[in-house]
């Protein structure tokens, strides 16, 4: 047996919680290890509040003088969140609306974390340290998409084992 869900949120900071919380209850109700759901849910956060911050800047493109041109696109105020769980990993997918991940995004060594002080900056790195496999690109026209991995432990008993 396996899990899918999909959620779309609002860009509101009140989804990030909603989004940790709907994975934790599918995880335990599943027999997920606590510490990997506790993982997983902290690089969801993450993710979603890279969502939330950034994800909705992108505006209708087109001609000036076009109906729409210049303003906000219709899905900028929303995200997605998608999950897998099979009986060896889960997969987590945040994608967005918003401009994208610059072209030469160059991913920060784990080493090179910003300063302690900093009240940003280090949730794509929390990310990558959290999960076993990151991508992180974007969808032509469409915004910024995170998914990450991370090979399941199971409890005794678990619904979901392989």
């Amino acid at each position: 047996m396996s899990i899918w869900w999909s959620l779309h949120l609002r860009r509101e900071a009140a989804s990030v919680p909603l989004a940790r919380r709907f994975l934790l209850g599918t995880m335990e109700t599943a027999g997920v290890d606590p510490d990997i759901s506790f993982d997983l849910s902290v690089a969801l956060s993450e993710a979603c509040a890279n969502a939330v911050e950034h994800g909705g800047d992108r505006t209708v493109l087109g001609e000036p003088g076009d109906s729409g041109y210049g303003r906000p696109s219709a899905d900028s105020g929303q995200y997605r969140v998608t999950a897998y769980l099979d009986g060896e990993k889960c997969r987590i997918e945040v994608s967005d609306s918003g401009p994208g991940f610059p072209a030469r995004r160059a991913l920060r060594p784990a080493a090179h974390y910003p300063q302690s002080e900093a009240e940003s900056g280090r949730g794509l790195d929390l990310i990558q340290q959290l999960s076993d496999h990151v991508q992180f690109g974007n969808r032509p026209g469409h915004g910024a998409v995170v998914s990450f991995d991370k090979v399941l432990k199971w409890r005794e008993g678990a619904l979901l084992t392989v």
